[in-house]
């Protein structure tokens, strides 16, 4: 049936230059054309760009089976009916690079003209003396079997000079000779970077087949029945894989053949013909159905050496055999079933050369192979099939050529297509196949999808474990997928665009995975279509009527499966607010689900009106739900202050990043002081509030018995707000214990008030306050707070970037000798200096229980420490104390000299030092020595930061002196030691490492 031939062929001419798989399996044709490319016609091919730049060679590109050749012809044709190029070109030749294999010879450019003329005696002398006259079409640059590596130096540069052909294409394609001359070459995508190396100043153009108006125009052509067309169609729309491979004008003929065949048979589509292999399946059935008088034995024969032959291919990367190939595989027969039945074909200019009728039947047949049971006779040591075992290996890479071979094989080893197979073809199944295949896939998930501190989330890599899922969905048996998802309790995928097909894929999977516990997706996109009224898939009865499913559906209605044992849910950028409705059903279904972070979202109120009906249901169990930036006003909060009075599991609420307003809070309030409200944490940073909300709160710190973290950063709250916060604060009933007020305008005005509660306070272990202008004035009002015998408890004081000085140093000195609680003091992005670091080691020597120090210095100061102050805390290290961490960044005034005045103490045995943060100090590399001292005797230091000094690499050198004695292993930037000892370097820096076992 060649009724496809009467489409125009359409083209766009791609941008750069790259290798693109427009046969792609994993992502819609039109996208990647419409992202890389513009359109372009034949007659324009040779036309200048928007630069003014016209090309003298033209590469067009196309999938197998696209259609390559016949537009090859056809410009050969229509140059020839006077149609088109007549003013540019007066001599257009074609050259068949699958004939060109096979030419032994020596040739010359004229004897190449020659033989693809008709007229024998046509004068190619005068030809050649015009070479801007001249097109030669090379079509099938991908079938050559040329390597094309030659050095320039044995170009050849006159047409008439005799030389191997492989020289003679090659000093074509390098304008060595007929330097004026126009090249259109066709190849697959393939073989694009092979060219791209011969070529120079070349036009990208691309085949791009059936747009989808186009598939749709031919299935309706196809059937003639309008309604078997219909149907058809829409079941070949819902699932991606099929609908993007008909984009190939012959594919789309086997599949309309199969289905076609399947609705005259009254068989059901969704059963039969779901996944790739089972269409691949039913046309090979259909083939030999056609042979019923041949033997058994003869069938078993015929297949066996068809599949050896198309494994033999792919090893080899080849897609041509010949006569010999055919025969060393058992197919010498004139009779052979397959060749008889077209399942190759032979070439119309070359009847010594097959192909498979399309790349994808060499790769189903490929995977064939390894599933037919062979016996120890049929071994060939010819042939450079590799065992399946190698076959995994190299599918290990993303966009791997190999992939959709090993898909097949999941899909041949279902179990209900493989009695088929031994039914209808009479042939053995290996039986170890399979669990071969169950113990790849489990180490493949394992290893791609779960080391994710290791892992490049980049696009490559994301296509390449999502592609096992598909091929679990391809076997399609839930004892084998749950045998190898059965490990998995982590699932992440990052930035992925999930078509109709991987979200059937994913579905399948999830259903599958019995002891998943957490899931995460970040910055997805799902493809959403409505469905149509064929859809093999059943609509969920509870949304019949809705206008239509939100994009998550499908994998919503995974986690309401039975097998789903979900505890930890976290969704970010992609949802919109409908989405909250399946959310929602997930809530009352999943009794497991205990977080749930929907972050970044743009869910809006409507959203969450929808969420809170989940949240509220008496089955819903959640403890956590972080709605983080998700485009929230006030409007919402009475929705979420309902579910606070009656979801008595819920202890953490995140609203971060949203407009709530005071009265929206106002509105939480109300509930918050409820019976039923067990909320222990509650997250309002960025929430556009004021001091006038502080009341509200108060009141719930005064009443509440569960409250014990409120976070209420970046709100405008004021020294009165905070006074009124203060009365709840001081409230006998009060369980807060961490407060955090960064950023919320706050004076030293109202540290009175928070000194007050630091006194009252029986609970309070965290007070983060930078970012707010207490000045030294403030810090001395608290510390009268910290000094007080009843501070007992507070362990984190946060003071950065308060516009601190060396001036309230002392009284902090008087904290540190005397509170017995505090144990992390953070002081940075404040002017302190070397006077007031002076004054902090001298309480930091005295019984002191500081185990974190933060001094990080602000780049607006110009006050930093200097050598002078590394001598005070160099002291103070060698002193007994519990110092940990240390952060010095951004004291370029400190320098080689105070680094090696640090690291003296450093290497005394008191100190216990495990973090030691230098980025942007001013070093170099005259203190690795000194550094390099400590690396090898410090039984203590894990993290040494070193960014952004110009250690070079001579200091790099020293340093690793410091770490032989030491088992590590490289990483990136920084050295990892044994129990996690890391040096975080500057991302320039290429270590010289030094020898070790």
């Amino acid at each position: 049936d060649c009724r496809w031939f009467s489409w125009l062929v359409t083209l766009r001419e791609l941008q750069h230059h790259g290798h693109i798989n427009l046969n792609s399996r994993y992502t819609k044709h039109a996208e990647i054309m419409a992202e890389r490319a513009s359109p372009i016609t034949i007659a324009n091919l040779f036309e200048s760009d928007r630069n003014g730049q016209s090309p003298q060679i033209v590469v067009l590109q196309g999938a197998a089976g696209i259609g390559k050749t016949l537009t090859a012809k056809k410009i050969m044709l229509d140059w020839a009916n006077e149609g088109l190029y007549q003013n540019r070109f007066d001599y257009v030749f074609y050259i068949n690079c699958r004939e060109i294999n096979f030419v032994r010879e020596q040739r010359s450019v004229e004897d190449l003209i020659l033989e693809n003329c008709p007229d024998q005696n046509a004068p190619t002398k005068e030809i050649l003396m015009n070479p801007e006259k001249l097109l030669f079409i090379i079509d099938g640059f991908d079938e050559l079997r040329f390597s094309f590596n030659q050095p320039t130096s044995i170009q050849c540069s006159d047409s008439c000079e005799k030389q191997p052909v492989e020289i003679i294409l090659s000093s074509l394609f390098r304008k060595k000779v007929l330097l004026k001359s126009y090249l259109l070459i066709t190849t697959r995508p393939i073989a694009l970077e092979k060219l791209g190396q011969c070529l120079k100043d070349e036009r990208y153009a691309e085949i791009l087949g059936f747009s989808e108006n186009e598939r749709k125009e031919y299935f309706y052509k196809f059937f003639g029945n309008e309604e078997q067309a219909r149907k058809a169609f829409n079941f070949v729309k819902d699932n991606e894989v099929l609908f993007t491979m008909c984009f190939v004008p012959l594919v789309c003929w086997i599949i309309c053949t199969v289905l076609k065949q399947q609705m005259e048979a009254d068989e059901d589509l969704a059963q039969t013909s779901s996944t790739i292999t089972g269409v691949y399946m039913h046309y090979l059935d259909s083939l030999l159905k056609g042979h019923s008088s041949t033997s058994k034995q003869q069938v078993q024969g015929n297949l066996k050496g068809l599949c050896s032959l198309a494994a033999d291919g792919i090893w080899k990367k080849n897609i041509l055999f010949e006569e010999e190939d055919v025969k060393k595989h058992g197919l010498d027969k004139p009779d052979a079933l397959f060749l008889n039945e077209n399942m190759f074909q032979k070439g119309i200019d070359c009847e010594c050369v097959y192909t498979f009728i399309h790349l994808s039947f060499q790769e189903f047949f490929a995977a064939l192979f390894y599933v037919l049971e062979k016996e120890e006779t049929e071994e060939n040591s010819e042939t450079a099939i590799q065992p399946v075992e190698k076959l995994f290996e190299k599918c290990e890479k993303s966009r791997n050529d190999l992939m959709l071979t090993v898909r097949f094989l999941f899909g041949l080893l279902n179990k209900k297509r493989m009695e088929e197979m031994e039914k209808k073809l009479s042939c053995k199944i290996s039986p170890k196949i399979k669990n071969n295949l169950l113990t790849w896939v489990k180490e493949k998930l394992s290893l791609s999808l779960f080391k994710y501190d290791m892992l490049p989330f980049d696009e490559d890599t994301t296509i390449l474990y999502f592609e096992y899922f598909h091929c679990l969905y391809e076997i399609g048996e839930r004892e084998f997928v749950q045998s190898a998802m059965n490990h998995l309790t982590e699932l992440k995928l990052l930035h992925h665009t999930f078509t109709k097909m991987d979200q059937i894929v994913l579905q399948f999977c999830l259903k599958n995975s019995c002891k998943l516990e957490s899931v995460y997706l970040d910055t997805c996109t799902f493809l959403t279509e409505d469905l149509n009224e064929d859809s093999p898939r059943p609509c969920k009865e509870k949304h019949q009527h809705e206008p239509r499913h939100s994009p998550i559906y499908l994998f919503c209605e995974a986690l309401e499966d039975p097998n789903c044992k979900l505890k930890k849910l976290k969704l970010h950028g992609f949802l919109i607010g409908t989405c909250c409705r399946d959310l929602a059903d997930v809530l009352k279904a999943r009794e497991s689900l205990t977080e749930l972070d929907l972050g970044y979202n743009d869910l809006g109120n409507a959203g969450v009106r929808l969420l809170c009906e989940g949240l509220k249901h008496p089955t819903c169990k959640l403890q956590k739900l972080d709605l983080w930036d998700c485009e929230l006003t006030g409007a919402c909060c009475g929705d979420l202050a309902n579910v606070l009075s009656t979801n008595q599991s819920l202890t953490e609420l995140k609203l971060c990043a949203n407009s709530l307003g005071d009265a929206g809070v106002r509105l939480l309030c109300k509930q918050l002081t409820h019976p039923n409200c067990k909320l222990q944490q509650l997250g309002l940073r960025d929430c556009e509030l004021t001091g006038a909300c502080c009341g509200d709160l108060a009141a719930v710190l005064s009443t509440s018995q569960s409250l014990t973290e409120l976070k209420l950063s970046g709100n405008n709250l004021g020294d009165a707000g905070m006074r009124l916060l203060c009365k709840g604060l001081n409230h006998p009933n009060c369980k807060l214990q961490k407060l955090d007020l960064r950023d919320c305008e706050l004076t030293s005005a109202c540290c009175g008030d928070l000194a007050a509660v630091l006194r009252a306070s029986w609970t309070l272990t965290e007070l983060k306050l930078s970012g707010n202008n207490l000045g030294n004035a403030g810090v001395r009002l608290l510390c009268e707070g910290l000094k007080h015998p009843n501070c007992k408890l507070l362990q984190n004081l946060i003071l950065s970037s308060c516009f601190l000085t060396d001036a309230c140093c002392g009284d902090l000195a008087t904290v540190l000798r005397t509170n017995q609680s505090l144990t992390e003091l953070d002081l940075g992005y404040n002017n302190l200096g070397d006077a007031g670091v002076k004054l902090l080691c001298e309480g930091l020597k005295q019984n002191c229980k500081l185990q974190s120090l933060n001094l990080r210095k602000s780049c607006t100061w110009e006050c930093g420490v200097t050598a002078a102050g590394c001598g005070d805390l160099a002291a103070f290290l060698k002193t007994k104390q519990n110092l940990t961490k240390l952060y010095l960044d951004n004291h370029l005034s400190l320098g080689d000299s105070g680094v090696q005045l640090l690291c003296e103490g450093l290497t005394h045995p008191n100190c216990k030092l495990e973090t030691l943060v230098l980025h942007y100090c001013g070093l170099t590399a005259a203190c690795c020595e000194a550094l390099s001292s400590v690396l090898s005797t410090s039984q203590t230091l894990t993290f040494l930061g070193l960014g952004a000094n110009s250690l070079e690499d001579s200091g790099v050198q020293r340093l690793c002196e410091g770490l032989k004695h030491r088992n590590y292993y490289c990483d990136s930037n920084s050295l990892n030691l044994k129990t996690e000892r890391k040096i975080h370097l500057p991302p320039s820096f290429s270590l010289p490492l030094p020898d070790s076992p």
